[in-house]
């Protein structure tokens, strides 16, 4: 039995592939309203707290900070939220970036190469490794056949184009390990390397 630790990716996705639409992020409202629905987080719950480090890319890693500190600290926010949000806070963050020069969130470093971070965190005593919701990163883990478990929340909308989740070339299997239907309508899927 192996003891390295998992790589799981999350994210969201439309009908048509598609973790963005054809007019970015700022207009992805069938996203965001379906990722921060409370049945959506309390299926994401189920996965994020068997993880203890974050894969991000540069895009997911600015936007989740400019978001998440601010809800954290929101008297308003709801209890589910406001936890994700603490333990996004104290998780060790890993953005994948040969672009950025500093990474100011908390528990936050900066990693050049994919490849060999997986490796090193791998090797590393701890829970699973979740990847965010970050499109580039999810889908040069595919090419390089790094990941062991997909777990997206599929919304039934069609977007038209955009940001696809999954990269052309790539033949990779995975085994259905779960299907939940939530009643606002996204299906939660689980897929595991067989």
């Amino acid at each position: 039995m192996s003891t390295s630790r998992r790589i799981v990716a999350w994210a969201g996705v439309s009908l048509d592939g598609h973790t963005s639409g054809p007019d970015g992020p700022a207009h992805d409202s069938w996203l965001h309203e379906n990722a921060m629905h409370p049945q959506t987080a309390e299926y994401f719950e189920g996965v994020w707290r068997g993880a203890d480090t974050i894969l991000l890319g540069r895009t997911s890693y600015e936007g989740f900070y400019a978001v998440w500190p601010g809800i954290t600290r929101d008297e308003n926010t709801d209890p589910r939220t406001r936890e994700l949000g603490r333990w996004l806070d104290a998780t060790e963050k890993v953005v994948v970036s040969n672009t950025l020069t500093e990474a100011p969130w908390e528990n936050s470093r900066i990693a050049r190469d994919l490849a060999a971070e997986v490796k090193t965190l791998r090797a590393q005593p701890g829970r699973d490794v979740l990847v965010a919701n970050s499109a580039s990163v999810i889908a040069e883990l595919l090419r390089l056949d790094l990941i062991d478990d997909l777990r997206l929340f599929v919304v039934p909308v069609l977007v038209g184009g955009g940001l696809r989740l999954f990269p052309d070339g790539v033949d990779a299997r995975f085994a259905t390990a779960g299907v939940t239907a939530l009643a606002n309508g996204v299906v939660g899927l689980h897929l595991a390397r067989p």
